[in-house]
């Protein structure tokens, strides 16, 4: 075999289901037969999506927990940190929207669940209601806010991650919320 050859095989990448030639890593994927050899990339982002959303609402339920207000589900706790979120009245349609929840049913039951808790008050105003937080369920965002920094901040100073590419990694995954939003229509039309 010549040089050339040589080095064509090294640096060959393989395809999402093949096994990587010696010195390439293998591909972390989901699902290989989603990853074809022109989108694997998008597949190891996938992937790391939805490895991250798991270990994420783990964190949220286990730091609520730590909180003192265990009885809460994820989609509960973002809305009631969405609520809290500068100190400013939300309608139901307010918080759907921001967290890019469709179903505002789903919305509705884990508000109600919060006001049960006496996490959040609502307020009617015409035909709106308006929620916010109440003292209980500012104390309980405030000592989330406690547990994440104690628990979840200290390890990413271990990271050496600066603040510039956190900054620039949430922009990305807002810009891709935007692709699957658009893909989501495409996907509706068929």
């Amino acid at each position: 075999m010549s040089e050339k050859e040589k080095h064509a095989d090294e640096t060959a990448q393989p395809k999402a289901n093949e096994k990587p030639a010696h010195g390439h890593k293998q591909k972390i994927v989901s699902s290989e037969h989603l990853a074809s050899s022109e989108n694997w990339p998008l597949s190891e982002v996938e992937y790391g999506m939805t490895v991250v959303y798991n270990a994420f609402s783990q964190w949220m339920v286990r730091c609520a927990s730590a909180s003192g207000i265990g009885e809460l589900a994820v989609l509960d706790i973002l809305i009631l940190h969405n609520i809290n979120h500068r100190a400013r009245e939300k309608r139901l349609n307010d918080i759907a929207f921001m967290l890019n929840i469709i179903d505002t049913h789903t919305v509705n039951y884990a508000i109600k669940k919060l006001l049960k808790l006496e996490l959040v008050v609502g307020s009617k105003r015409g035909k709106e209601i308006f929620y916010a937080t109440s003292e209980k369920g500012r104390a309980a965002c405030e000592e989330y806010g406690r547990v994440r920094e104690q628990c979840l901040l200290d390890g990413l100073k271990l990271l050496d991650v600066d603040a510039d590419e956190l900054v620039k990694l949430a922009a990305t995954l807002r810009s891709m919320s935007g692709l699957y939003d658009q893909a989501s229509r495409a996907a509706a039309s068929l």
